[in-house]
Protein backbone atom coordinates (compact mmCIF):
# COMPACT_ATOMS: atom_id res chain seq x y z
CA UNK A 1 0.00 0.00 0.00
CA UNK A 2 1.11 3.61 -0.84
CA UNK A 3 1.01 5.90 2.37
CA UNK A 4 3.19 8.42 0.78
CA UNK A 5 0.28 10.58 -0.05
CA UNK A 6 -0.27 11.01 4.21
CA UNK A 7 2.47 12.99 4.12
CA UNK A 8 0.90 17.25 3.99
CA UNK A 9 3.69 19.55 2.44
CA UNK A 10 4.61 22.27 3.98
CA UNK A 11 5.80 25.70 2.17
CA UNK A 12 8.88 24.93 2.44
CA UNK A 13 10.39 22.44 -0.01
CA UNK A 14 10.40 18.81 1.17
CA UNK A 15 9.66 19.35 4.36
CA UNK A 16 6.33 17.03 4.94
CA UNK A 17 4.22 16.55 8.33
CA UNK A 18 2.21 13.40 8.86
CA UNK A 19 0.05 12.16 11.44
CA UNK A 20 0.75 8.48 12.55
CA UNK A 21 -1.67 5.52 12.90
CA UNK A 22 -2.43 4.34 16.24
CA UNK A 23 -3.89 0.88 16.73
CA UNK A 24 -5.79 0.63 19.90
CA UNK A 25 -6.97 -1.99 21.51
CA UNK A 26 -7.44 -3.36 25.70
CA UNK A 27 -3.35 -3.65 26.11
CA UNK A 28 -2.70 0.21 24.93
CA UNK A 29 -1.67 1.19 21.15
CA UNK A 30 0.67 0.24 18.98
CA UNK A 31 2.05 2.70 16.28
CA UNK A 32 4.39 2.55 13.20
CA UNK A 33 7.35 5.51 12.99
CA UNK A 34 7.95 4.92 9.55
CA UNK A 35 8.45 2.52 7.24
CA UNK A 36 11.23 3.04 3.68
CA UNK A 37 8.02 3.04 1.55
CA UNK A 38 6.50 6.60 3.49
CA UNK A 39 9.43 8.13 2.31
CA UNK A 40 9.78 10.31 -0.96
CA UNK A 41 12.34 9.64 -3.60
CA UNK A 42 15.61 10.65 -2.81
CA UNK A 43 15.84 10.47 0.72
CA UNK A 44 18.81 8.29 1.68
CA UNK A 45 17.88 5.67 4.00
CA UNK A 46 18.01 6.40 8.04
CA UNK A 47 20.83 4.80 9.74
CA UNK A 48 20.60 5.97 13.24
CA UNK A 49 17.93 6.80 15.90
CA UNK A 50 17.75 8.56 19.03
CA UNK A 51 15.82 9.71 22.15
CA UNK A 52 15.34 13.15 23.06
CA UNK A 53 13.46 14.05 26.13
CA UNK A 54 12.89 17.53 27.44
CA UNK A 55 11.12 19.19 30.60
CA UNK A 56 8.57 21.87 30.26
CA UNK A 57 10.02 25.06 28.80
CA UNK A 58 13.00 23.39 26.88
CA UNK A 59 13.92 24.80 23.76
CA UNK A 60 15.57 23.35 21.62
CA UNK A 61 18.16 24.56 18.42
CA UNK A 62 18.10 26.40 15.53
CA UNK A 63 20.47 23.76 14.09
CA UNK A 64 20.48 22.69 10.37
CA UNK A 65 23.00 19.93 8.40
CA UNK A 66 24.94 19.86 4.96
CA UNK A 67 24.23 16.23 4.28
CA UNK A 68 21.53 14.69 6.95
CA UNK A 69 17.65 14.10 6.85
CA UNK A 70 15.98 14.22 10.05
CA UNK A 71 12.73 12.44 10.87
CA UNK A 72 10.75 13.56 13.32
CA UNK A 73 8.18 11.51 15.93
CA UNK A 74 6.62 13.26 18.97
CA UNK A 75 5.95 10.21 20.93
CA UNK A 76 4.94 11.38 24.26
CA UNK A 77 3.71 15.43 25.15
CA UNK A 78 3.89 18.05 22.37
CA UNK A 79 6.00 20.40 21.06
CA UNK A 80 6.04 23.66 18.66
CA UNK A 81 8.94 22.98 15.90
CA UNK A 82 10.24 25.85 13.67
CA UNK A 83 12.13 25.43 10.68
CA UNK A 84 14.03 27.47 8.61
CA UNK A 85 15.13 27.02 5.03
CA UNK A 86 18.50 28.68 4.53
CA UNK A 87 19.29 26.91 1.74
CA UNK A 88 18.44 30.32 -0.53
CA UNK A 89 20.69 32.48 1.60
CA UNK A 90 23.29 29.62 1.09
CA UNK A 91 22.89 30.31 -2.63
CA UNK A 92 23.56 33.73 -2.18
CA UNK A 93 20.26 35.37 -1.99
CA UNK A 94 19.57 38.17 0.56
CA UNK A 95 17.24 38.08 3.17
CA UNK A 96 15.31 36.05 5.51
CA UNK A 97 15.01 32.95 5.58
CA UNK A 98 11.53 30.68 5.01
CA UNK A 99 10.54 30.72 8.00
CA UNK A 100 6.92 28.12 9.61
CA UNK A 101 6.48 26.51 12.94
CA UNK A 102 4.18 23.67 13.76
CA UNK A 103 2.45 22.40 16.34
CA UNK A 104 3.74 18.78 16.86
CA UNK A 105 1.11 16.19 19.26
CA UNK A 106 2.17 12.58 20.41
CA UNK A 107 1.77 10.46 17.23
CA UNK A 108 2.67 13.71 14.35
CA UNK A 109 5.63 13.34 12.20
CA UNK A 110 7.93 15.81 10.70
CA UNK A 111 10.49 14.99 8.01
CA UNK A 112 12.77 17.85 7.72
CA UNK A 113 15.89 17.98 4.32
CA UNK A 114 19.14 18.85 4.42
CA UNK A 115 20.05 23.06 5.20
CA UNK A 116 16.49 23.09 6.84
CA UNK A 117 17.02 24.45 10.54
CA UNK A 118 14.88 23.07 12.88
CA UNK A 119 14.46 23.47 16.75
CA UNK A 120 11.50 23.22 19.07
CA UNK A 121 9.86 24.42 22.50
CA UNK A 122 8.51 22.45 24.61
CA UNK A 123 5.32 23.41 26.63
CA UNK A 124 5.41 20.36 28.25
CA UNK A 125 7.15 16.97 28.80
CA UNK A 126 7.77 15.69 25.88
CA UNK A 127 9.80 12.75 24.17
CA UNK A 128 11.21 13.06 20.48
CA UNK A 129 12.92 10.03 18.90
CA UNK A 130 13.94 11.04 15.36
CA UNK A 131 16.16 9.38 12.50
CA UNK A 132 18.82 10.57 10.86
CA UNK A 133 20.29 9.55 7.68
CA UNK A 134 24.12 10.03 8.41
CA UNK A 135 25.76 8.33 12.09
CA UNK A 136 26.73 11.24 14.26
CA UNK A 137 30.46 12.52 14.16
CA UNK A 138 30.06 15.86 14.60
CA UNK A 139 31.30 16.94 11.41
CA UNK A 140 28.00 18.25 10.08
CA UNK A 141 26.37 20.08 13.06
CA UNK A 142 25.83 23.70 12.41
CA UNK A 143 23.27 26.02 14.02
CA UNK A 144 22.49 29.91 14.77
CA UNK A 145 20.92 32.05 17.51
CA UNK A 146 17.20 30.19 18.19
CA UNK A 147 16.05 34.23 18.87
CA UNK A 148 18.09 35.90 15.96
CA UNK A 149 16.10 38.67 14.16
CA UNK A 150 16.45 37.62 10.83
CA UNK A 151 15.13 34.36 11.65
CA UNK A 152 12.12 36.09 13.36
CA UNK A 153 10.47 32.72 14.63
CA UNK A 154 7.69 33.44 17.03
CA UNK A 155 8.55 31.38 19.50
CA UNK A 156 6.21 31.18 22.83
CA UNK A 157 6.67 34.13 25.26
CA UNK A 158 8.10 33.99 28.47
CA UNK A 159 11.73 32.33 30.00
CA UNK A 160 12.77 29.00 28.04
CA UNK A 161 15.68 26.53 29.31
CA UNK A 162 18.09 26.71 26.68
CA UNK A 163 21.29 24.66 26.26
CA UNK A 164 24.84 26.99 26.69
CA UNK A 165 25.49 25.21 22.89
CA UNK A 166 22.83 26.81 21.55
CA UNK A 167 23.58 30.25 23.35
CA UNK A 168 26.12 30.62 22.10
CA UNK A 169 25.21 29.77 18.56
CA UNK A 170 26.58 32.56 15.74
CA UNK A 171 23.69 34.81 14.21
CA UNK A 172 22.08 33.38 10.98
CA UNK A 173 23.92 35.57 8.74
CA UNK A 174 27.22 34.25 10.92
CA UNK A 175 26.66 30.78 10.25
CA UNK A 176 25.87 30.97 6.57
CA UNK A 177 28.73 33.26 6.06
CA UNK A 178 31.10 30.20 7.26
CA UNK A 179 29.48 27.58 5.54
CA UNK A 180 29.60 29.52 2.35
CA UNK A 181 32.81 30.71 2.95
Amino acid sequence: MDDSRAWIPSRIPEVRRRRLTAHPDERGEFSELWRASWLPPGVPPFVQSNLSRSRAGVLRGMHFHRRQWDLWVVVSGSALAAVADVRPLLDGSAGRPSVETHALAAGDALLIPPHVAHGFHAPEEMALVYFVSAEYDGSDEHGFRWDDPDAAIDWPAGEHVVSDRDRANPSLHEAVARLRG
